[in-house]
């Protein structure tokens, strides 16, 4: 998959975990697409590390969509759980 594919990935899962998990996040488009990003390398490094299933390096398959939003819900439960109450409401 190219750079762009993994940035599209990311935005897709970034929303996606966002929508799962609304509230107050780190906020905007490229907030959203960093989360993702890196959720997805988070989540196809825990998938290949410790369940065993290497991620492929196709777009449209499903373990790694699985991977990236579940590393990005990941990524956004420790931003609420470290940065969650510095913002003023």
């Amino acid at each position: 998959m190219t750079i762009i594919g993994w940035i599209v990935l990311g935005l897709l899962a970034g929303a996606i975990a966002k929508i799962l998990l609304p509230g107050r996040d780190p906020g905007g488009l490229v907030g959203t697409t960093l989360i993702g990003v890196a959720g997805a390398f988070i989540g196809g490094w825990i998938s290949a590390r410790y369940l065993d299933r290497e991620i492929a390096n196709q777009f449209y398959d499903g373990p790694t969509w699985i991977a990236a939003i579940g590393g990005a819900l990941v990524l956004l439960i420790a931003y609420r759980i470290l940065f969650g109450h510095s913002r003023s409401r």
